[in-house]
């Protein structure tokens, strides 16, 4: 089969490939998930991958210099491969090979091979196809495993035995799930089934690694295809067993409770509907997180989780920190997120005081609108007037909110008066005082006993400032 490249607006690219090969008297194919995305239309490629039977790192040293005799080319000896940017692409070279792994690494052991060598080593018969750049046979389409079949037949299977493939590179278990969620890809039944059989392989994968693949699972347009395939082949058991102790459904006379892990998968698909925030998905993932171990049955009651989401909060760090994920600014706004999901809902009544309201603008800051967001996405009810009456409830409290807020001024609060103020109003040294009276003002605003107010305040200070035995050296002006 023929791959029309003359309509490609990497043409010209492609036929200076093609004469300096020849030239080098080397062969050259587009190879990999550049191949797949031309075949299904899909986005314009900000790389291209490129297999010879030869050197790559001579190819794409003799191809640089032929585009542009100033173009800096990145050479990677051990691993055979060179890279360079050409406009707004990444052009990466390699040579054909062979390899074979051992039990207790994902690194295997390389020789030189043919470009049917290196098609049989690929993850996946999509991403095991090529395209010859040759001159004899430009365009060519070269598919040993029927790749083009399975494209439009949206299966994913292995070039070689699925056990073989995933035992060799186990993260490539991970990559499975992972373009079956973001291509909506079916994987094939035997490859599945040696995901289940081979899941254990997954402990020799850096967690580093691993992540790469869950993030991108879970910024898909429905992570939860992922999720879920991830929790069947047992593979979630080993990124996130604090998800999967989530899954089931008690009964104790009569008295059941949601099966919180099809819930939090339900939050996760609603919440990207709204936003692409990476960090705000992962706060649904994890909004409930404190559930499995808060659960408690309680007479003439019921099921509870008292307390779930400060427990789950806490929970945070140590995810974070296991699974090697950003332990700053985002693992701080995750727990933020996680520990204040449930205030809102409070506070949907006519009685809920300006201050509740005060605290959790005062304590959300700037990310009120993901805090609303992420309770919106925990509405998973399928009867609609309940959606419905739910969400009507979220507005009620968000107008209510921007009332306040627009009165008192607390989001991203900032004291009417400093430190350094009240240090020169009583001729004090910094201590402890000064931190007393900053709080007291801060509780004084959110309390609705003052204004947020530069005068209100400093004459509450002088009167708390009496309490404590202070003496005034600067006089009210």
């Amino acid at each position: 089969m023929l791959i029309n490249l003359n309509q490609n607006k990497n043409l010209k690219l492609f036929k200076i490939i093609s004469e300096v090969a020849s030239r080098n008297g080397q062969t050259v194919y587009a190879v990999g998930g550049f191949v797949r995305d031309l075949i299904m239309k899909r986005k314009v490629p900000t790389d291209i991958d490129f297999v010879t039977e030869s050197s790559g790192i001579e190819l794409a040293e003799s191809i640089a210099r032929e585009i542009d005799p100033k173009t800096k080319v990145a050479v990677f000896k051990t691993y055979g491969t060179a890279m360079f940017k050409y406009k707004d692409l990444e052009l990466e070279f390699v040579g054909a090979r062979k390899e074979s792994y051992s039990e207790d690494s994902r690194k295997p052991s390389v020789e030189i091979g043919t470009i049917e060598d290196d098609q049989k080593r690929r993850d996946f018969t999509i991403n095991a196809m090529a395209i010859s750049l040759n001159k004899e046979n430009f365009g060519e389409l070269i598919d040993p495993f029927d790749g083009l079949q399975d494209l439009k037949k949206k299966i994913l299977r292995t070039p070689l035995e699925p056990h073989q493939t995933y035992s060799d590179d186990p993260l490539r278990m991970m990559r499975a799930i992972r373009f079956a969620t973001t291509l909506d890809f079916k994987i094939e039944e035997n490859s599945l089934k040696a995901i289940k059989d081979e899941a254990e392989r997954m402990k020799i994968v850096s967690m580093e690694r691993i992540m790469v693949e869950f993030n991108k699972i879970m910024l898909s347009d429905r992570p939860s295809k992922g999720l879920k395939l991830l929790e069947e082949t047992t593979l979630l058991q080993y990124i996130l067993p604090e998800l999967t102790a989530l899954k089931g459904i008690e009964d104790i006379d009569g008295q059941t409770h949601k099966d919180n892990f099809y819930h939090t998968l339900a939050v996760v698909d609603n919440i990207s509907e709204s936003t692409d925030k990476l960090w705000l998905r992962w706060a649904a993932l994890l909004h409930d997180i404190g559930k499995a171990p808060t659960k408690k049955f309680v007479d003439g009651i019921g099921w509870t989780f008292h307390g779930h989401e400060f427990l789950g909060s806490k929970m945070i760090k140590s995810i974070f920190k296991r699974l090697k994920l950003p332990l700053w600014q985002e693992q701080k706004y995750v727990e933020k997120l996680v520990r204040m999901h449930a205030r809102p809902i409070a506070l949907i009544t006519d009685d809920a005081s300006d201050s509740a309201l005060r605290r959790l603008l005062f304590d959300s800051g700037e990310d009120l609108e993901d805090l609303f967001t992420l309770c919106k996405s925990d509405i998973t009810t399928k009867n609609y007037s309940k959606q419905a009456k739910f969400k009507k409830n979220f507005e009620y409290v968000a107008t209510k909110i921007k009332e306040v807020e627009e009165k008192d001024q607390v989001r991203n609060f900032q004291p009417p008066i400093s430190g350094e103020e009240i240090m020169e109003l009583f001729g004090l040294s910094p201590g402890r005082e000064i931190g007393i009276l900053k709080e007291k003002v801060k509780e004084a605003i959110l309390e609705g006993e003052i204004q947020n107010d530069k005068i209100e305040a400093r004459e509450f200070v002088i009167n708390e400032a009496e309490k404590l035995g202070l003496t005034l050296v600067i006089k009210n002006e």
